[in-house]
Order: structure tokens, then C-alpha cells, then sequence
């Protein structure tokens, strides 16, 4: 098996959109894409979302991995957020990452920087 990715909610609503390069839009197509529970949260709790657009991002949702809120990913997202003071929904988001040995595609890679052990990926720059 390949590797596996998490996408970060601004690349997931951006590539829906057909917003995303077609470098990055190949990219994604050809990936196992999974997402975060705060991601799966942020999308579908979008207030500029049309009903085509919240259906087409359930659609999508509906046939991924969305990795829960478990203890495991509690206590790393705590561990996170003390150690480099990142938002709530990042540390989440890196936290479902790391335990899981996950990628990270996201257009926002600067504000997962200070996280050493986060691979990241912005498809925007490929």
C-alpha cells in the first residue's frame, strides 16, 4: 500500500472547487485521501456553502477514512499545543497526522513548520 495523506479543510473545499493547480489536482487524484474530524467539522459547517456544494463535500466524505477524536489523538493535540502554541484545529489536524502516520496536504504549511517530526505537502507548489 501507498502512502496515505490527510488533507487539511482549505485544500479539501479548494480542490472540490477545481481550484487547485492541475499539478496539485493530478496529485490529489491519485492519492488515498483521508481527512480529520475537525476537517470533516470546518467543511461542513461552512456558511457560504451552497446545498450543491455541502452535498458534493459530503459525497466526497462519505467515501474516505474521516479519523475520529480519540484519547490517543486528545493527549497529542494537547502535547502540540503546549509545546509550539499552535491553534486548536491545526494541533487536531497535526495531531490525527502524526498518530497516524499521515502526510499533510495543505496550503497553510508555514503554520505547521515548527512541527519537526509533520511531513506536509502544498499542492499549489508542485
Amino acid at each position: 500500500m501507498g502512502q496515505t495523506y490527510l488533507i487539511d479543510s482549505n485544500i479539501l473545499i479548494d480542490y472540490l472547487a477545481n481550484n487547485i493547480t492541475s499539478k496539485g489536482t493530478s496529485f490529489i487524484d491519485n492519492i488515498s485521501p483521508t481527512i480529520s474530524v475537525i476537517s470533516r467539522i470546518e467543511i461542513l459547517g461552512w456558511y457560504k456553502a451552497t446545498p450543491e456544494q455541502i452535498n458534493r463535500l459530503k459525497s466526497f466524505i462519505n467515501n474516505i477514512i474521516a479519523y475520529p477524536l480519540n484519547e490517543k489523538t486528545i493527549l497529542k493535540t494537547i502535547e502540540l499545543r503546549q509545546a509550539y502554541r499552535i491553534k486548536t484545529p491545526d494541533a487536531i489536524i497535526a495531531a490525527t497526522a502524526l498518530i497516524n502516520n499521515l502526510t499533510l496536504i495543505s496550503r497553510d504549511v508555514n503554520d505547521f513548520a515548527v512541527i519537526p517530526t509533520l511531513r506536509t505537502i502544498n499542492p499549489w507548489t508542485l
